[in-house]
């Protein structure tokens, strides 16, 4: 399979995403010589670490390695301040390397551990799951969550590369695979229904990890958001807002089960994405065919679509819901900043909307979607 490279055209922190198979082993062949030099650090966890940290350190087997246990958890203040010590302690310097080997989780708390450490050291990201590939590896947010909320503490520091090397993802569990997926029928929805039209074709060929569809829906999803970074690299301008189409709601739902797996992120995402969805319909601002369009889809591709398909939100209350969405680090003077959709493959801003519309939907939502 042929590698792609996508620029991510940035006036300070310019960089590249590769994107093919067979990479890890190779990994160095993508890293600046001069950064390859100095101490090198690979912070995984125990799922990514058991298949992949071998073939990584045969890139750079002079590297440390600390391996966390898997999920959410590692988000913390605590799992922050382990991987600080193991830098500080490994005599990391100002020309160390950290590169982050997992999911997002990984990929968000590394972020931040490179950003924090020494004021800066230089880090890759080598996402192996579909999500991060597509999403979180991508762009320079890193952050943790906090008891308030999810990516509270944080900051915008880009990395020097990012490998995605899709052979990661056969060993994903269906389940995460499609979480994923969320993500990548995200860009359709948000800026480009052309793409949605090739993912109802190839939907089922991108879970089934074929080569030829992975590479392209991969592709394309990095290419939308190297594009929308690069105009708006700190969301400043409401560009970049627009990849939370959907997170406003479901970071909140994350946040109630208190982030422990029972629903995974990309789940979240589309859920939030048919509220998100609903609300537009609601505001006149979205033809009811295309929601019935991204419903249909999300179904079809076998993802949550509405709150009562999660057990463990049976017994939630709709203004808990509301809260934790007044909570989310997008909020401005205590009123969130919706993301809605004017029609599949366009998006916009939306900050006058009342709480009882909201709670509307959010009411709606707990209903199986129709």
């Amino acid at each position: 399979m042929s590698i792609e490279k996508l620029h991510v055209a940035l006036a300070d922190h310019a960089y590249d995403i590769v994107i093919g198979s067979g990479l890890l082993s190779k990994a160095q062949e993508w890293v600046p010589e001069k950064i390859r030099r100095g101490r090198i650090f690979i912070l995984t966890d125990e799922n990514a670490g058991r298949h992949y940290a071998a073939s990584l350190q045969a890139a750079f087997p002079q590297a440390s390695i600390l391996t966390l246990p898997h999920g959410e958890q590692n988000k913390s203040y605590q799992g922050l301040e382990r991987v600080l010590d193991w830098l500080l302690d490994g005599r990391a310097d100002r020309r160390s390397l950290l590169i982050a080997l997992g999911g997002g989780v990984i990929g968000d708390l590394g972020g931040l551990a490179a950003a924090l450490v020494l004021r800066g050291i230089p880090y890759v990201q080598i996402p192996t799951t579909l999500l991060a590939q597509v999403d979180s590896s991508v762009g320079g947010k890193t952050a943790i969550d906090t008891r308030q909320g999810k990516n509270l503490v944080g900051a915008f520091y880009q990395p020097v590369a990012v490998i995605a090397d899709l052979d990661t993802l056969t060993t994903l569990p269906d389940r995460e695979r499609r979480a994923g997926y969320a993500e990548i029928v995200k860009y359709a929805f948000i800026r480009d229904r052309q793409f949605f039209s090739w993912l109802q074709e190839n939907g089922d060929k991108v879970l089934k990890c074929d080569p030829a569809a992975l590479t392209q829906a991969v592709k394309t999803s990095c290419a939308h958001k190297a594009e929308i970074v690069a105009a708006d690299e700190k969301e400043q301008n409401d560009l970049r807002a627009l990849l939370n189409f959907g997170h406003t709601f479901g970071h909140a739902l994350e946040k109630l089960l208190d982030y422990d797996g029972r629903l995974l992120h990309g789940e979240a995402v589309a859920i939030g994405m048919m509220l998100a969805f609903d609300l537009s319909v609601r505001l006149g601002l979205c033809p009811e065919s295309d929601r019935h369009l991204a419903l249909n889809h999300l179904r079809r591709m076998g993802l949550k679509t509405s709150i009562d398909q999660v057990p463990a939100l049976a017994d939630c209350v709709t203004d808990n819901i509301l809260q934790a969405m007044l909570n989310d680090k997008k909020a401005e003077g205590g009123v969130s900043a919706f993301i809605v959709c004017c029609g599949i493959g366009q998006a916009r801003v939306y900050k006058d909307i009342s709480a009882e519309v909201v709670r509307t939907v959010i009411q709606s939502g707990r209903k199986a979607a129709a």
